[in-house]
């Protein structure tokens, strides 16, 4: 199948778009992997390394048991990582993620997310490639309808292989800012099944989703996921998945389905509820992406999301030199 790419009016617009960040993310994330050769994710490595003291936290596959007993203190060995690291990408562009009231829509944050992390792993001939999902049109409902029909059919599915180079890297970037938002949601589980076939070398895979869809559809495959690589969820979010406003009545459409519902906002056990129960889905999500043994970040519409992305690379690192990978 091949790869969505935009045209016209499109082209321009993901042109502009990438240009910004890629001269954002060198800003700010430049200097950030300096020194000896790491990942995004703090990975185990192959090679053997050095040998250090033990500390609480530490893998105990890890221990260095002829040096713990000649220095009867407990070591653990410490490995490099390989110098070329493969990354995927799951990228879920799902009809919910074309949303936003912050400074950017969640499509937008999903764009920026792959570039930046396209700057972090592409050198010394690392290579990236990514899986995109771009919804599974719904059967139209009973109720209103805003807009035409969706379409029927499987939803879209796209792998952009692999490849080495900035070049590469920023043909993969136009790729995903360029693919069409479809009624309906995109399979997540399937999607990120797509990083387990065929079989890969140890490496890094990344799923970028709002993590809207059940945590039963998308949790085995991401622990599947975890056996092989290292795993990091990046989760968008909207303020207005999380509390609703007090601006009286609220016509709302949902984006998977078009089915239109008014809100009465200004009633506050309405707005208590709604964050109640968003506050319980947030904690749902985290709680299986910790279960599953992927690293989590959140990152929202409203919030600087490429200081929130230098924060979470640094704590990473911060980790490794403590000994501990989460």
């Amino acid at each position: 199948m091949t790869p969505p790419t935009p045209d016209g009016a499109g082209a321009d617009r993901s042109g502009a778009v990438l240009s910004r960040l890629q001269l954002m993310v060198t800003r700010k994330l430049d200097g950030l992997l300096q020194g000896d050769y790491a990942g995004l994710l703090p990975g185990p490595g192959s090679e053997a390394g050095e040998s250090r003291e033990y500390r609480p936290g530490d893998d105990v596959r890890r221990m260095d048991w002829p040096v713990t007993a000649r220095t009867t203190m407990p070591h653990v060995r410490r490995t490099v990582a390989d110098r070329e690291l493969e990354t995927w990408l799951a990228v879920d562009l799902s009809a919910s993620l074309d949303f936003g009231t912050g400074r950017w829509l969640k499509r937008d944050v999903v764009v920026a997310a792959a570039a930046a992390l396209a700057h972090l792993t592409v050198r010394g001939g690392n290579r990236i490639g990514a899986v995109v999902g771009t919804g599974a049109p719904a059967a139209a409902p009973a109720g209103r309808w805003r807009g035409p029909a969706p379409p029927t059919g499987p939803g879209t599915l796209v792998r952009l292989p692999a490849r080495a180079g900035r070049k590469e890297a920023q043909g993969l970037l136009r790729a995903i800012a360029g693919a069409e938002i479809r009624p309906g949601r995109s399979d997540l589980g399937a999607l990120v099944d797509m990083l387990n076939r065929p079989p890969r070398r140890r490496g890094v895979a990344v799923v970028i989703s709002d993590f809207l869809a059940p945590p039963q559809q998308w949790g085995r495959p991401i622990r599947k996921l975890r056996v092989r690589h290292d795993v990091l969820a990046i989760e968008v979010v909207d303020p207005r998945e999380l509390e609703l406003p007090d601006v009286g009545v609220l016509p709302v459409v949902d984006p998977e389905t078009g089915e239109l519902h008014e809100v009465q906002t200004a009633d506050p056990r309405l707005r208590r509820r709604y964050a109640d129960a968003a506050g319980a889905q947030r904690a749902a999500i985290a709680t299986e992406l910790r279960s599953a043994g992927a690293a989590h970040l959140r990152l929202r519409t409203d919030r600087d999301w490429l200081l929130d992305m230098v924060r979470f690379v640094a704590a990473q690192r911060h980790a490794r030199t403590r000994g501990t990978t989460r």
